[in-house]
């Protein structure tokens, strides 16, 4: 024993070395060493690598391959019934399968389930019906799991207790200091610093695109939602004013110290509900130029990284000038998705904690401004498309609070009113084929 413990203590040396002076200082001053650049590079390399060996296994395996084809051999074969005037009783089969696919999986549903992947990425939690394919395969693998969990795993954890440690500590010294042009200028270092070692401990390679155009004092930042970490990859190039719910625990012990330094926007839970107070609040804060700008984003909910659903209209009715930005996260790293109805914040956090990496893709957008005779409804599809078509994702009208309520009574009766049009138009046509019908007979009988 008396020999572990110099030992351990070296180690534990060498680790805060690491930790200190080769991650978190460069990320303090925005500089980086390479060292994550070079890792992605590497990832890559393996899973370019392991997608040729994965599709050269199935190649091998015909039997396979004609059963997964068999759905599509199967609609080959009922159009060729149909030419040739046949019938049989399974033919209905492949459209009633695929009537109930469309009810299952609509446009609502699939947003909501993790973004499928062209090829597996050697997590364990994408691929849940794992073969065996080859021996190298299996040991990339299994070394994969031994640097995620044995490496990568306590070296975020470490970061991210570091980062959240001096974000609570570091907030509420600078909050006990007079209002100032100083105090103003060090809580946005310490907001940065916090959010720079956050994003280390996630392993995250931002790539930010258009900085001209990022967010400025007095406006109001908007961009979809995929998973909480958006705050952190926003944050990491700029600093903003947040707008949330109050919460209790270690959650609240942040927002309080974060608040002390800096104009967040908090709400009690029953003024929430209240949407004037609430515009109210945000209305005063964007009226003055020299805060913040504030960070919303207007889908109230996290979506699968594919589309981008209804931005509520509230956010666009405060005033003031938009700024519009777009994020899209690449899937070949670790799915960054956040599906609360199936994982808790810490079963999400370890989650990422053990993926390869987060790697993101930031765009700035220009300033939009509401246009004369134009409401908050169309204002804020408006932004919406361009961050879809920015960042290459799916403009969706749906509600993404369908997750977790009912249709609202206005999409049923536009459902109503379109299924009414189609039967009416199916009468007025039955009407006029009957016509023709009567027409042609009396004329035979004049004949």
């Amino acid at each position: 024993m008396e020999e572990v413990w110099p030992a351990l203590m070296q180690l534990f040396q060498l680790w805060m070395f690491v930790v200190l002076f080769l991650i978190m200082m460069p990320a303090m001053f925005g500089l980086s060493l390479g060292v994550t650049g070079v890792y992605i590079q590497v990832l890559v390399r393996i899973l370019e690598w392991a997608t040729i060996r994965i599709q050269r296994g199935l190649q091998n395996e015909p039997l396979s391959l004609q059963c997964s084809q068999s759905v599509g051999l199967h609609s080959s074969q009922c159009s060729q019934c149909s030419v040739l005037g046949e019938f049989s009783l399974s033919d209905v089969l492949y459209f009633y399968k695929r009537g109930v696919e469309t009810i299952v999986d609509d446009q609502v549903t699939q947003r909501f389930s993790s973004e499928e992947l062209a090829s597996w990425n050697l997590l364990t939690r994408t691929n849940q019906n794992f073969q065996y394919i080859s021996l190298r395969l299996t040991i990339i693998w299994g070394l994969g799991v031994l640097v995620r969990y044995g490496i990568l795993f306590p070296l975020r954890i470490t970061l991210a207790l570091i980062g959240l440690s001096w974000l609570v500590v570091g907030t509420s010294l600078v909050g006990s200091l007079p209002e100032s042009s100083v105090k103003n200028w060090l809580s946005e270092l310490v907001h940065l610093t916090c959010y720079r070692i956050c994003a280390r401990g996630l392993s995250a390679t931002v790539h930010y695109h258009n900085k001209e155009n990022r967010p400025q004092k007095g406006g109001i930042c908007v961009a979809n939602h995929t998973t909480p970490i958006d705050v952190v990859i926003l944050a990491n190039d700029g600093c903003y004013a947040m707008v949330g719910q109050i919460h209790g625990g270690l959650l609240g012990i942040i927002q309080r110290s974060m608040v002390r330094s800096c104009p967040h926007v908090w709400f009690e839970r029953s003024e929430m509900k209240d949407r004037h107070a609430v515009t109210s609040r945000l209305r005063d804060h964007v009226a003055e130029r020299t805060k913040l700008p504030i960070l919303i984003f207007p889908e109230g909910t996290c979506v699968n990284n594919t589309s981008v659903m209804m931005f509520k209209k509230g956010s666009f009715e405060i005033g003031g000038t938009i700024h519009p930005v777009a994020i899209k996260y690449d899937p070949r790293f670790g799915d960054a998705f956040w599906n609360s109805s199936k994982y808790n914040m810490v079963s999400y956090v370890l989650r990422m904690m053990t993926s390869w990496a987060v790697v993101v893709n930031v765009w700035y957008l220009p300033a939009m401004s509401r246009q004369e005779g134009e409401d908050a409804t169309h204002f804020a599809n408006r932004v919406k498309s361009a961050i879809a078509a920015q960042g290459g994702l799916l403009d969706l009208a749906w509600d993404g609070g369908l997750k977790r309520a009912r249709v609202k009574e206005s999409f049923r009766q536009e459902q109503q009113k379109l299924y009414s049009s189609i039967i009416n138009l199916q009468r007025l046509q039955l009407r006029l084929n009957i016509s023709v019908l009567h027409l042609y007979f009396e004329s035979s009988e004049n004949i």
